[in-house]
């Protein structure tokens, strides 16, 4: 496993947020790839080197059993995640992601740009309930991960969903 290797043997905590579209990676096989295997290796990595809790960004709708291939990816690695048995696996499901992109397909530079309007207008209430903004996510996954890392997170398993996510990483967080 090269990212054994190459992982430090003292992290405590390790996030996830790989992932890439399928037309990035040419296809719903390529896209695979990278967001379930390469995903789960370092997972895997993460695991063989000891850390104590593992944050994995994934996507709402995630299901092992869902018949569309991206939920279903995303529900299948949750699962693969949660086998390796971390001390604490903090599981975020954000629904549309708000924030720049290097790389933008129109539909999702209308969806973002509705998103941005609507929080503008709604003060995030409108936005808030079907997309978040990236730095929400984050500070979420953060909060989240020290939490367990500092012994406040009794949960073996925490499943966060996009009320969650606000929640946290927008009313209550604390750098």
């Amino acid at each position: 496993m090269l990212w054994l290797t190459r992982y430090p043997s003292d992290a405590q905590l390790f996030f996830s947020a790989l992932g890439t579209t399928r037309a990035a990676a040419g296809g719903v096989e390529g896209q695979r790839k990278v967001d379930h295997d390469l995903a789960l290796e370092l997972a895997k990595a993460a695991k063989a080197a000891g850390t104590r809790a593992y944050v994995l960004i994934s996507s709402s709708g995630a299901s092992s059993t869902s018949p569309l291939a991206y939920p279903k990816m995303k529900g299948e690695l949750e699962e693969a995640v949660k086998a390796l048995n971390f001390d604490h696996t903090v599981i975020l499901r954000p629904g549309l992601i708000v924030g720049e992109r290097a790389e933008a397909r129109a539909f999702e530079v209308v969806l973002r740009k509705t998103a941005i309007f609507m929080g503008g207008v709604g003060g995030n209430r409108f936005k808030d309930f079907w997309a978040q903004d990236v730095d929400v996510i984050a500070k979420a996954a953060v909060r989240a991960g020290m939490d367990c890392i500092e012994g406040k997170e009794v949960e073996k398993v925490k499943l966060l969903s996009q009320s969650d996510i606000v929640q946290l990483g927008r009313t209550e967080w604390k750098a």
